[in-house]
């Protein structure tokens, strides 16, 4: 029964992590989005052919995510693998819902670029504790960290960087561009100081 109790609690609060951090990250995302900004990683790919195409970005961004699936079936186990489809189509779903319930008759560059990457972070962040991911570049930074033991925050700033790098080419906005290092700044540096396994482990 003990076990029972165990596993349904496991359960239960993973599930509320998978729903609260998929919807920070999903506010983040359209923060951008309104503001015509990119971001890093698959995000920042999903938002670019976003841009280009039109398309709509609940539908980009799964097809972004798509090839790292694989990696997180291979490499990351089962169960992170399912978390994350399931977390991928939890933001996807979010960020179609979220522009029918909230508006902005005016923002900020500034403050969706720093607002949405500290929200952005913050839901990668709750993801990241409960052995989860929004797929993509998230899925081989984990297993970086995990295999090699590098830090989170830099390795995910690092491909962001290369992302973005080319998605301002692509943009040929410089405003737009230094805006998106900002928010890409702001999301990792999230990352840098709170993603520390090691802080909690024991507590556990």
């Amino acid at each position: 029964m003990l076990g029972h109790a165990t596993l349904s609690r496991g359960l239960v609060e993973d599930a509320q992590a998978m729903l609260t951090g998929t919807l920070l990250a999903a506010v983040g995302v359209v923060l951008f989005q309104r503001a015509g900004l990119l971001a890093g990683g698959t995000v920042g790919l999903a938002l670019l052919l976003t841009y280009a195409t039109n398309i709509d970005l609940s539908i980009a961004i799964l097809l972004a995510n798509a090839p790292f699936y694989v990696l997180a079936g291979f490499r990351m186990g089962l169960e992170f693998t399912v978390k994350t489809l399931a977390c991928a189509g939890l933001v996807a779903l979010f960020v179609r819902l979220i522009p029918l319930g909230l508006a902005f008759d005016h923002l900020s560059p500034v403050l969706a670029s720093v607002l949405g990457g500290l929200l952005a972070g913050m839901g990668m962040l709750v993801l990241f504790r409960h052995r989860a991911s929004l797929g993509g570049f998230n899925v081989l930074v984990l297993y970086l960290h995990e295999r090699f033991g590098w830090s989170t925050g830099k390795t995910q700033m690092l491909f962001d960087a290369v992302v973005l790098v080319g998605g301002s080419l692509f943009i040929a906005d410089m405003q737009r561009a230094a805006l998106s290092f900002l928010a890409m700044a702001a999301l990792n540096l999230v990352l840098v100081f709170n993603h520390r396994p090691e802080r909690y482990l024991s507590a556990e």
